[in-house]
């Protein structure tokens, strides 16, 4: 893996109103309106649609597509009736997938990376063929817990809980910690930071499912010890004083895969040149996003009214890097913060997709027997992105050569080798199966 790519968006520290000045936006406005195809669209075809719907759920990694959205670049790539649409949660995402835009919902999402598979092989629900076009982030999440830990200084160490949840165990009391969707990223972190410490999140605790924005209020309401969840609710959190972030995720596993971008399969086969449209917009606002210059734009733009409605600085600071834990831990310009474009971040990679499943396979969220290998090539699409990238025009350095990063390595000392998941799971003392 190189981090090439981290100075990739350097030039691309513009405003709206610039971005839409630009001879290239012109250019392609003007193709479009005579009705030829614009050079834009030389590598990947002429979009066969203008117009697709996708959800989002308040979360500061759904900023590609809501940047997308507010700097045009759906439009600049050919789709300018492209609507991004709140989902109240994963839940509701997964539902809207499974009826699609001919019953009400939607056609993609910023979405958990492992739901797409879950979908495909109908595991949570209707079983519904997606793809997955790009991945959207890398680290950005963490995990928060209530203010009472504070005195057994849990962190990263999550062994510190050990006492106080064998006193409340004691005394009657169930340990409740939430996450965002069974199965999902959320779930798969917090039952490793647990399990990493031999604290079993089948048996010594209850995992609960709450939406993102109801994270918060539900900890200011004593219904949970612990949560994890993306930002900016672990931030929120500390600055309302009602808690404080133990571990982000990528203390866990540096630059960790996170979000997704997928549509459904049938969406892909029917436009094949408008998903890579739409992936190419994405790339876009990836590299935009990660531009330091943008940071104060891109807080006011997801924290604003349409999009997250929280404070711009419950944003901006951990976007920067600058991680106020509320337990006296600061962090400055941490390497752990969330990344778009940097550390090949946008890249779907396919060896991550393989830890993904075989973790949901450690606790029994999908079948033993799964063949993966199958599954990864029907659901994965790495070619629309490298299709993609070359409309955008990415540098080809910037382009990884491989659909694996290789061996993996988390904060405990475990490793993942993708050619060798089997190996990863036998070194794993709790676990379902």
């Amino acid at each position: 893996m190189t981090d090439s790519n981290d100075d990739g968006g350097a030039k691309m520290a513009i405003g709206r109103r610039a971005f839409l000045k630009t001879g290239a936006t012109a250019a392609a406005g003007l193709a479009l309106a005579a009705g030829v195809e614009s050079p834009l669209f030389a590598a990947g075809g002429k979009p066969e649609v203008t117009s697709a719907k996708l959800g989002f759920i308040a979360l500061t990694d759904a900023a590609p597509l809501i940047i997308a959205k507010e700097l045009g670049l759906f439009a600049k790539y050919g789709m300018p009736d492209v609507v991004v649409a709140k989902q109240a949660s994963w839940a509701g995402t997964r539902d809207n997938l499974v009826l699609g835009t001919a019953g009400g919902g939607i056609d993609g999402a910023h979405i958990l990376s492992p739901m797409p598979y879950m979908l495909t092989l109908g595991t949570i629900g209707k079983a519904t063929p997606m793809n997955i076009l790009a991945r959207l982030n890398v680290n950005g999440q963490a995990i928060s817990v209530e203010k009472q830990y504070l005195a057994a200084r849990a962190d990263i160490n999550a062994a510190r809980m050990k006492p106080l949840i064998a006193q409340r165990k004691a005394a009657g009391r169930k340990i409740t910690m939430a996450m965002t969707f069974p199965g999902g990223t959320h779930d798969l972190w917090i039952r490793y930071w647990l399990a990493a410490q031999g604290i079993n999140p089948e048996s010594d605790v209850e995992l609960i499912t709450i939406p993102p924005p109801q994270m918060v209020a539900n900890m200011k309401a004593n219904t949970m010890e612990a949560f994890c969840v993306g930002e900016p609710w672990n931030d929120q959190l500390v600055a309302q004083n009602l808690g404080y972030t133990a571990v982000s995720t990528g203390q866990l596993w540096m630059n960790h895969p996170e979000k997704a971008f997928a549509m459904r399969s049938d969406w892909v086969v029917a436009h094949p040149n408008a998903a890579v449209a739409l992936t190419a917009a994405i790339i876009e606002a990836q590299r935009w996003c990660d531009v330091p210059a943008n940071n104060a734009k891109l807080a006011e733009i997801v924290g604003g009214r349409d999009w997250l409605k929280v404070p711009v600085a419950d944003i901006k600071d951990r976007l920067l890097g600058n991680f106020t834990m509320g337990d006296g831990r600061v962090y400055q310009n941490a390497p752990f913060k969330m990344k778009f474009w940097a550390s090949n971040a946008s890249f779907p990679y396919k060896s991550h997709d393989l830890w993904f499943l075989t973790e949901d396979q450690r606790w029994g969220k999908l079948p033993a027997n799964l063949n993966t290998k199958a599954v990864i090539a029907k659901v994965n699409r790495a070619d629309i992105w490298r299709r993609a990238a070359l409309v955008a025009k990415v540098p080809p350095a910037q382009i990884p050569k491989s659909d694996s990063r290789g061996v993996e390595k988390f904060f405990d000392g475990k490793l993942f080798d993708p050619a060798n998941p089997a190996a990863y799971l036998a070194s794993l003392k709790i676990k379902k199966i």
